[in-house]
C-alpha cells in the first residue's frame, strides 16, 4: 500500500496519472488471492471486492473460513459510526473454518483442524496483560480482526472473505463435532458474556442471575447461566419474547422491565445482572434489584450511564463493564461449549444477502445471531 502510494504519487507529478495509475490497478489486480465483501463508504453496502492477504509466516496458519456470524460492531464500522472506518473494509469478527496452511513453527494446529478466529489477531505478546492471557486488554492496544492496523502497516479485514492468514497465538480450537455454522457466535458474543460471567464467579449453582436485552449477546447469557446451574431472569422491554425466553432458552421468570411493579416485586433478590442492551436505558432500578454485594456487568454501549450513588454506596453494589476475553478463557469457553451442548440460535444466510441482514440487524429482527455461509455462497 505504501509503494503505490508513492508510485502514484510521483505520477501526479509527472501529470500522466490517469493512465499510469489505471496500469498499477491492474498489475495489482493480478496478485489479488482473496476474494471478499467490502463496503466502499458509510453507505455501508457490502459487495464483491479482491485483496491480498499475507504470506503465511513461520508462526501463522491460513484458514479457509466456512463461516461468519454478524456483530453489530459489522453496522458501526461498515457505515461509519465507530472511530475511523478504513475503506474498503471487510467487516466479520466471528469467524471460523478449516486450517488449509500452517507455517513451520506451529504446534497447536494442523491442515484440516476446525478453528476459530475472534476479535483481534495481535497484540504486543509482552505485556503483563499479554502475559496472563488477557491480550484483550494489551497494554499497547489489541489489532482488530478487521479495521485495524496490523504491525506491517496492513489493514486488517474480516471474515466476509475466503479465507485469514492469523498468528497462531490468537486462533482457537472448535471443539470435534461442534457445527462450524453454530460455532462462528461464540467467537465474540459467547466470549462477550462469558468473560465476565466467571470473572465474577457466576458460576456458582443455586445463584441468582439477570439478564438484560435477549439478543445475540443476551440469548448466550441465559444459555450459560442455566449451564452453571443459576436462577436466570430476562428483563425484556417486549412482552413478545417472553416464550421463547422461558420455553425455547430455558429462562426461570421474565419480566417486562417498563412494568414497575414487576420490577418491584424483585427488589433485591438477584445476585448478579448482565446487561446486553446498547439502547439508553435506566441504571436505577437493575441496581435496586441486586442483593447486597450484587454485581452489574455492563457489556452492552449505551450512550450513557445515570444511576444514583446511593444505590451503589448502600448495598455495597458493583456496576462494572466488560469485553471480550483473552485467548485462554476465550478457548476455555469454546471447550465448554462443546462439553455442555451449548449452541447459539441461528440464521443462516448467504452472503448475498448481507445488506439485508445488516438493515435487519440495525431494527433488531433477528434471533439471534446472523451466521453466513461462506464456503456455499462466497463466489
Amino acid at each position: 500500500m505504501c509503494v503505490n502510494s508513492v508510485q502514484v504519487t510521483v505520477l501526479v507529478e509527472l501529470g500522466s496519472v490517469s493512465l499510469l495509475t489505471e496500469n498499477l490497478r491492474m498489475a495489482s489486480d493480478k496478485s489479488e488471492n482473496c476474494l471478499g465483501w467490502a463496503a466502499r463508504d458509510e453507505s455501508g453496502v457490502p459487495s464483491p471486492y479482491e485483496f491480498n492477504r499475507r504470506a503465511v509466516g513461520k508462526d501463522d496458519i491460513s484458514v479457509r473460513i466456512t463461516h461468519c456470524g454478524m456483530c453489530y460492531a459489522d453496522v458501526l464500522y461498515t457505515r461509519g459510526k465507530s472511530r475511523k472506518s478504513l475503506y474498503p473494509v471487510v467487516p466479520g469478527h466471528e469467524i471460523v473454518g478449516i486450517v488449509q496452511e500452517a507455517g513451520s513453527d506451529v504446534h497447536r494446529f494442523k491442515i484440516g483442524d476446525h478453528v476459530g478466529v475472534g476479535t483481534y489477531v495481535n497484540s504486543c505478546r509482552d505485556c503483563e496483560y499479554c502475559d496472563d492471557g488477557l491480550e484483550v486488554h494489551c497494554a499497547d492496544g489489541i489489532v482488530t480482526t478487521f479495521n485495524g492496523v496490523d504491525v506491517d502497516g496492513t489493514i486488517t479485514r474480516g471474515g466476509y472473505s475466503s479465507f485469514i492468514v492469523v498468528h497462531e497465538r490468537y486462533c482457537y480450537k472448535i471443539p470435534e463435532d461442534y457445527p462450524l455454522s453454530l460455532a462462528a457466535p461464540l467467537l465474540c458474543a459467547g466470549i462477550t458474556v462469558y468473560a465476565p460471567m466467571i470473572r465474577h464467579k457466576m458460576n456458582q449453582p443455586g445463584k441468582s442471575l439477570g439478564v438484560i436485552g435477549l439478543g445475540g449477546l443476551g440469548h448466550l447469557a441465559v444459555k450459560f447461566g442455566k449451564a452453571f446451574g443459576l436462577n436466570v431472569t430476562v428483563f425484556s422491554t417486549s412482552m413478545s419474547k417472553k416464550e421463547e425466553a422461558l420455553n425455547l432458552l430455558g429462562a426461570d421468570n421474565f419480566v417486562v422491565s417498563s412494568d414497575k411493579e414487576q420490577m418491584k416485586a424483585l427488589d433485591k433478590s438477584l445476585d448478579f445482572i448482565i446487561d446486553t442492551a446498547s439502547g439508553d436505558h435506566p441504571f436505577d432500578p437493575y441496581m435496586s434489584i441486586l442483593k447486597t454485594a450484587g454485581i452489574l456487568v455492563l457489556v452492552g454501549a449505551p450512550s450513557e450511564i445515570k444511576l444514583a450513588p446511593l444505590n451503589l454506596i448502600f448495598g455495597m453494589r458493583t456496576l462494572t463493564g466488560s469485553a471480550t476475553g483473552g485467548t485462554k478463557q476465550t478457548q476455555e469457553m469454546l471447550d465448554f461449549c462443546g462439553a455442555h451442548k451449548i449452541y447459539p440460535e441461528v440464521e443462516g444466510i448467504p452472503i448475498q444477502y448481507a445488506n439485508e441482514a445488516l438493515e435487519r440487524l440495525i431494527k433488531k429482527d433477528v434471533k439471534y445471531r446472523f451466521v453466513i455461509d461462506i464456503e456455499n455462497s462466497l463466489n
